[in-house]
């Protein structure tokens, strides 16, 4: 038996908007609204993010988080920050480094170099 990766689910209290800066942040795009109650996003990667409305998301750090990779980090993280996200830490272990950051929904994701990531 294995297990094959559908979609990945962010509990939100307003999932439309967050679902929309996502799709910008991506380059994704919003294919589903569900009456603002379940948002779908696609991406060209085939990934698929989804937005389901809850009445009180779970408090505290994000149990799953998306981690990210850009070819210019620096830069992709000054350009997450214009459009409303938040830098939590930057961080580094054993020659890794990647930014932990929050979507302007307070959930929390990273992003390194493409190049870091695959171990090179």
């Amino acid at each position: 038996m294995s297990l094959s990766v559908a979609m990945i689910t962010v509990d939100t209290t307003d999932p439309v908007p967050l679902a929309t800066w996502w799709a910008a942040q991506t380059d994704g795009s919003v294919v589903a609204e569900n009456d603002g109650f379940f948002v779908v996003v696609t991406m060209a990667s085939g990934t698929v993010l989804s937005f389901q409305k809850v009445d009180d998301p779970t408090p505290g750090k994000n149990r799953i988080h998306l981690d990210l990779t850009a070819d210019d980090p620096t830069a992709e993280v000054e350009r997450l920050v214009r459009a409303g996200a938040t830098v939590v830490a930057e961080r580094q272990m054993a020659g890794f480094a990647w930014v932990t950051m929050a979507d302007p929904d307070g959930n929390e994701f990273c992003v390194s170099g493409a190049h870091e990531a695959a171990g090179n």
